[in-house]
């Protein structure tokens, strides 16, 4: 059973790459928020399947908690860390000099469908809000556990997004924010549950109502 739960947990997040409207179209932009159609009825009905697994519970509480509890923005190499390669994976014609520092390039923001050439306007949003996931288990981690889901380039857990809408969201999970651009409901929504899923976190019920919800813009 075990390798059957590992098995569909990789195929999801493939999944979820191949549709991500984060990446490039093909023009040199990254697609506007939509997916093809069948694709997002398959990611709504993953996603579904995965909700229904995750464990409802009140939230934890926020005692002990602090972002340096996070350690984040981890070397990735190459003078790069987490940060400058979330924003090289989802640019397009990134420019970098000294090392890694990130001058230029186009990013297409999903939350709100606003383009950006200045990276100083991006953020990096963590899908899961680190104080989220600390009231939903992750305060019971060790500080390297932490660090690695704050750092994680596998999952689906970390997006170039405006800064504007990256600090509107703050730790709010999507009983309490959705993004405006409601094109992107179904993606965030199946994002949220992959990540929640693969962390072993849990939901309180308004959030899972909420995500099954958003999953109905998947059909």
């Amino acid at each position: 059973m075990a390798a059957i739960a590992i098995i569909t947990a990789v195929a999801a997040i493939t999944l979820l790459a191949a549709c991500d409207v984060s990446v490039s179209d093909g023009s040199g932009a990254p697609a506007s928020g939509a997916v093809p159609t069948g694709d997002e009825r398959a990611l709504g009905e993953q996603a579904t399947a995965d909700l229904a697994t995750l464990r409802v519970a009140t939230a934890n509480s926020m005692k002990g908690y602090s972002r340096d509890r996070f350690p984040h923005w981890s070397d990735q190499g190459d003078g790069c860390d987490t940060r400058d390669v979330v924003l090289k994976r989802d640019g397009s014609n990134v420019k970098i000099k000294n090392s890694c520092t990130i001058t230029s390039g186009k990013w297409t923001s999903v939350y709100d469908n606003k383009t950006f050439t200045d990276p100083g306007k991006l953020d990096i949003d963590h899908m899961v809000p680190l104080a989220n996931a600390w009231r939903s288990g992750a305060d019971s981690w060790e500080d390297t556990k932490r660090s690695s889901f704050a750092n994680d380039l596998t999952r689906p857990q970390l997006l170039a997004v405006s800064a504007t809408t990256n600090r509107s969201k703050g730790d709010q999970d999507p009983s309490q924010w959705t993004p405006p651009n409601k094109a992107y409901w179904c993606v965030y929504a199946t994002k949220w549950i992959t990540v929640k899923s693969q962390w072993d976190l849990t939901v309180t019920a308004a959030e899972k109502s909420k995500l099954a919800e958003m999953l109905e813009t998947c059909t």
